[in-house]
């Protein structure tokens, strides 16, 4: 078989064991499954199409692809992928869980929400996460546009521009002097967070104008963000918002890996718990991008994927080592 044509071309998914399957299609679980397909390993990409960045027009603060649009940089991810043989299906995954052993090596079962599953020898989670908004009437329908989180990602786009920081967590501090970097109209709305004398005189310092008084909705005009109605009526004129979001690992399907989760300080997020390479503590399963580093950017993201599937690779290159000595010596051994 060419090495520019694909092993499988369609959503049927293979009836033989693969060596990995990748859950999750962003960048983490797209680049892991490349340095696994060009290791010539059997691997099947899971996506199920719901990327955290799809609302953003073009993703950033990565040198060379800054300013791509996010759907461009995952199908030139897909058809990379596909070069070198690798398989990737559209889909939910409803459920997956370790399987009998074969001849002392690992196995696992992954469940599509329409019944199909498929077996791998290692899986790879790179759900990635699932942002948090604070409930406020009309935030969520301008989110990845005039509702923002990330200075690095947004912020370039957002200069100069009158800004509102919408307070969640003592993260939203730090989030402050992050944008005031952009600005010089920024206004930090509490929104019942407690603010101490210090940093009440760090804001005056820089000029950041508080406002206590709570947040009744986002206000719009002619379809556009205009600020933000307070609960006594008044109202902050503002053309972005900022908002450092609760963060939670995508999770669903996953609970039968048993893999260990845990909560940020502040309850600024849950992620899953991971080490060196994307280790977790269920031997065979690895985790990498958002769903175990919370403020990974698309290069972060990238990157770890590729440190897990070269892991993997390595892992599985062992085994199979192992398995080639068992079997010459059981050939081997006298009668």
């Amino acid at each position: 078989m060419s090495a520019q044509t694909s092993r499988y071309e369609s959503d049927t998914l293979p009836t033989d064991t693969v060596d990995a399957v990748v859950i999750g299609g962003g960048a983490a679980g797209l680049n892991g499954a490349l340095m696994l397909a060009r290791s010539r390993r059997s691997v099947l990409v899971i996506d199920s199409g719901t990327p955290r960045n799809a609302p953003a027009a073009a993703m950033h603060g990565f040198i060379v692809l800054d300013g791509t649009p996010p759907p461009e940089i995952l199908k030139r991810g897909r058809a990379q992928v596909r070069q070198y043989g690798g398989q990737i299906v559209s889909g939910e995954v409803a459920a997956a869980e370790p399987a009998d052993p074969v001849d002392g090596d690992l196995r696992f079962t992954v469940t599509l929400a329409d019944g199909r599953s498929v077996t791998a020898r290692r899986v790879l989670v790179a759900t990635g996460l699932r942002d948090v908004l604070p409930d406020v009437p009309g935030l969520a329908e301008h989110w990845g546009h005039s509702v923002v989180h990330c200075p690095y990602c947004h912020g370039w786009e957002v200069r100069d521009e009158p800004i509102g920081i919408l307070a969640t967590s003592p993260a939203s501090l730090h989030h402050a002097l992050l944008f005031r970097q952009l600005t010089d109209d920024l206004v930090y709305f509490t929104n019942g967070t407690a603010l101490d004398a210090d940093t009440r005189a760090r804001f005056a310092a820089r000029n950041i104008r508080i406002v206590e008084t709570g947040v009744q909705e986002v206000v719009e005009e002619d379809g556009a963000l205009a600020g933000l109605g307070l609960v006594d009526g008044s109202f902050v004129a503002r053309r972005v918002i900022a908002v450092a979001t609760q963060m939670r690992a995508r999770a669903e399907g996953l609970d039968g890996l048993k893999l260990p989760m845990e909560d940020l300080p502040d309850n600024t997020g849950r992620r899953f718990a991971s080490a060196m390479a994307g280790t977790t503590d269920v031997p065979g399963v690895w985790v990498a991008g958002n769903a175990t580093d919370l403020t990974a950017q698309v290069g972060a993201s990238a990157a770890a994927g590729a440190l897990a599937g070269s892991h993997i690779n390595a892992l599985l290159a062992a085994a199979d080592t192992d398995a080639a000595l068992a079997a010459a010596q059981a050939e081997n051994a006298p009668a």
